[in-house]
Parts: structure tokens; C-alpha cells; sequence
């Protein structure tokens, strides 16, 4: 079970914790690159302006480091012995996001030009390549015996991710992507790496065999709650709060969850919606606003919100399971609910 402790501190305090342990580490991680790269990277993460001047930039929430270091607490280890799986959970996620702003055409990302539009496509994939590679080699050189399954749950965890994106891109070309299929995809473009995040903090924390697999579980329902919510955010989100233009994935005719939920729901909204996303012709500037206005009326914004939920009850159930320590524990429940209740 469970145990509230009053010590807890709220997600928001956990972040900036987890985010000062990290940064240090991070940015070591990323000193040791090749210095075209480097300074790629370090404009990406908010470090340095374009110009290459320090810049005090948007880094991101870091959810993922920081379910690896509470996790590592959860099973009585330490965040310090989990610190070089959190620095790779975070360079493995900023590599997708480097590759995902290119093959998006994504024009901002946490309020600034992505990092292709002012380095180039070409140099912002190698700087992703880069970031990979540095993950890597953070969990090859850690100490302690979690080493070789650490590399491995990683090494899982990337060819999970880049199948999600695959299957992601395959389905733009299609029309009769399901929704099961759907799930399928987002369960392995965003849970595969939060499940990893929180099997690496079991790992390099000491936990069990089971406390890991449960940890990976909790993860990998909490990763699809979270690209759930993203999904939403990205139809109804605020710009200002997403650093991403209004309507964005359906400016792009992404097909997203709550969009293949629509899509596929037999209504009539749904017909009419996939009509837009079938059209030969370029999006005009009203069809975001009316495919935001379909995909509601199809009920795609209610399964969403629904299916987080039920999410958020089955990772928060994983990790009862997971017989963790009751500060973590509780720290761990309200990051989760956290992340599955952004404004949406």
C-alpha cells in the first residue's frame, strides 16, 4: 500500500529538485560532445541563444529524470545512484525531439525557433544522433552492477520509440488507421521511454526483479496518459503554456488519438472530419479551427479525457504493487497526476 508521509513535497517542488540535480550532470554530459554538436544542443536545451551567447531558455518540465530518480527512492536507493539514468532518459527524449521538430516541420518548441529552423535540418539530425550516442555512453560508464540491464532497457526503449514514430508517419499517408493501432503507436513513441525512465530508477536504485517490472508498468500507462494529454494539447492548447502555434497537429492533419478517435467514431462529425484530412488540397487558414470544432463533436475530446483517467488509475495501481517507500511513493502519485491533469 501505498503511505502518505508529511513530508511529501508537491510535484512542482519535486520537478525543481529533480531539475537541479539533473542540470549539472546534463550539461556534463553535453560539454563532452563535439563542439558543432554541442552548441546545437546547448541552444536546443536553452543554454545559449543562437548566436551562441548564454541564454536562460525553456529546458522542459523534465518529467522523465525526474520519475528516475523517485523511482530509485521508491526502492529504497538513492537519486544520486540513479542520477546517469536520468541524464539518458533526458538526452534519449531530447534526440526525439530534435528529429520530431524536423520530420514535423515544427517552426518553435518552449517559445523559440527549433533548433532546425536556425542550424539547418541536416546539422539539428546530427545533434539529435549525438544526444543518443551520449545516453549511451552515461549508462555504459556508470558505476555498479544495473550497467548492462540498464543499456539494454534503453537500447528497448529507442527501438520502441522509433517504431512509434515510424508507424506515426505511416499513418499520414493512410486513411484507415484504427484505433487500437493508434494505441498501439503511442504506447511505444511515448510510454516505451517513461516506462524505461522508471525501470532504470528501479534498476540503479537496488529494487527487485518485480519492483522493476511493476515500476516499468506504472510507466509505460502513466507515457500513454501523458501522449493522451499531449494530444490534446496540441489541438487545444495554449500557445503560450506549449511554446507551439494554436492547432498545430491539425494544421498538420496528425493523426492523433483523440483525432482517430473521432475519425473512427461513426458519426457524422467524424465523416465530415475525415473529409478535411483527406482533402488533396493544403489546409486554409479556417480548417484547424473547424477540425478542432469536428473532432469535438465526434467525441474524440471525451474519449481522451476519459481514457487518461482510466490510465492514471492503472499506473497508480502498478505502482502500489510495487511496494514502494512512502515519500517517493507518494511524490511518484502526485507527478503522475500531474502529468495526466495538464490544463486541457
Amino acid at each position: 500500500m501505498v503511505v502518505a508521509q508529511q513530508d511529501a513535497r508537491p510535484a512542482a517542488e519535486v520537478l525543481v529538485w529533480s531539475r537541479s540535480l539533473l542540470d549539472p550532470a546534463l550539461r556534463d554530459a553535453v560539454e563532452e560532445m563535439p563542439a558543432s554538436m554541442r552548441r546545437i544542443a546547448a541552444y536546443h536545451f536553452g543554454w545559449r541563444d543562437d548566436l551562441d551567447r548564454p541564454a536562460q531558455g525553456d529546458g522542459g518540465k523534465a518529467i522523465r529524470p525526474a520519475l528516475a530518480l523517485l523511482c530509485a527512492e521508491a526502492v529504497g536507493g538513492t537519486a544520486a545512484g540513479a542520477l546517469p539514468a536520468a541524464v539518458a532518459v533526458e538526452l534519449v527524449h531530447n534526440f526525439s525531439l530534435l528529429h520530431d521538430d524536423v520530420m514535423d516541420g515544427d517552426l518553435t518548441r518552449r517559445h523559440r525557433p527549433t533548433a532546425w529552423t536556425v542550424f539547418g535540418s541536416n546539422a539539428a539530425i546530427l545533434a539529435g544522433d549525438a544526444l543518443l550516442a551520449a545516453a549511451f555512453e552515461t549508462v555504459a560508464s556508470a558505476p555498479g552492477p544495473a550497467v548492462r540491464g540498464g543499456v539494454q532497457t534503453l537500447s528497448r526503449a529507442v527501438l520502441d520509440l522509433v517504431e512509434g514514430q515510424s508507424a506515426d508517419m505511416a499513418f499520414e499517408e493512410r486513411s484507415d488507421v484504427a484505433l487500437p493501432e493508434c494505441v498501439v503507436m503511442a504506447g511505444r513513441k511515448t510510454g516505451a521511454l517513461l516506462g524505461a525512465a522508471c525501470a532504470l530508477g528501479g534498476m540503479f536504485g537496488g529494487g527487485t526483479r518485480e519492483q522493476v517490472t511493476r515500476l516499468r508498468a506504472f510507466g509505460e500507462r502513466l507515457g500513454l496518459a501523458f501522449q493522451i494529454v499531449d494530444d490534446l494539447l496540441g489541438i487545444w492548447g495554449d500557445p503560450a503554456v506549449t511554446g507551439k502555434p494554436v492547432h498545430s497537429d491539425l494544421r498538420n492533419r496528425k493523426k492523433s488519438l483523440p483525432v482517430v478517435a473521432a475519425l473512427t467514431s461513426g458519426t457524422e462529425a467524424g465523416r465530415e472530419l475525415a473529409a478535411l484530412y483527406l482533402a488533396d488540397a493544403p489546409p486554409d487558414d479556417g480548417e484547424p479551427a473547424r477540425a478542432a470544432r469536428l473532432v469535438e463533436a465526434a467525441g474524440g475530446r471525451s474519449w481522451a479525457t476519459r481514457r487518461t483517467g482510466e490510465l492514471l488509475t492503472e499506473a497508480l495501481a502498478e505502482l502500489a504493487l510495487a511496494s514502494p517507500e512512502g515519500r517517493p511513493a507518494e511524490e511518484l502519485s502526485a507527478l503522475a497526476r500531474l502529468v495526466a491533469r495538464r490544463d486541457h
